[in-house]
């Protein structure tokens, strides 16, 4: 099966095999929502005329989204998931976020904010990988790179003892962290 099409439980098992460390996690607890924030600052920039309302491809691709997490089978981690990401697209959207949160002329060029963001989202990210010494999980599955949002979310809400069994099923699958 296309792992596009799997279930939460089956993508979040995949995607924690390459995430056991706990130091790897911390790291994608900060990377991930750069990275989700970096691309709404970017595809913020992008926007077309709908009927008389300005939508803004960064709009776009969070209803996409969310209509994948909503159908991967969890209802709990689809909505919390498309919540999180709401926010940051929103965040994107601020006058803040587009003019750089008023740094200088380099970050007044319209696209700079979000790359910088975007870089240093990364950085992060491969950071925790070099914890993990392991290689990144889109690298194998490009679908990692949705995954990664629902899995930060994921790992909060059972850090909160939510998604038991979810949880158990990632260790009994993928191993404890550690």
């Amino acid at each position: 099966m296309i792992s596009l099409f799997r279930s939460a439980p089956e993508l979040m098992v995949q995607y924690a095999h390459y995430h056991r460390d706990r130091r790897n996690i911390v790291t994608h607890l900060v990377g991930i929502p750069l990275i989700v924030l970096s691309i709404g600052m970017l595809l913020s920039l992008v926007s077309f005329d709908m009927g008389g309302n300005i939508i803004s491809l960064a709009a776009v691709l969070w209803v996409l989204s969310t209509a994948w997490y909503l159908t991967r089978g969890n209802l709990l981690l689809g909505l919390a998931t498309s919540a999180v990401n709401g926010a940051l697209i929103a965040l994107a959207h601020t006058p803040e976020a587009a003019t750089g949160w008023g740094l200088g002329a380099l970050w007044d060029a319209a696209w700079f904010p979000g790359l910088a963001v975007f870089v240093i989202g990364w950085i992060i990210q491969f950071v925790g990988h070099i914890f993990e010494g392991r290689k990144p999980a889109f690298v194998d599955d490009v679908v990692g790179l949705l995954v990664g949002p629902m899995f930060v979310v994921g790992e909060v809400l059972m850090m909160a003892g939510m998604l038991r069994s979810m949880h158990g099923l990632i260790e009994s699958q993928a191993g404890a962290t550690r």
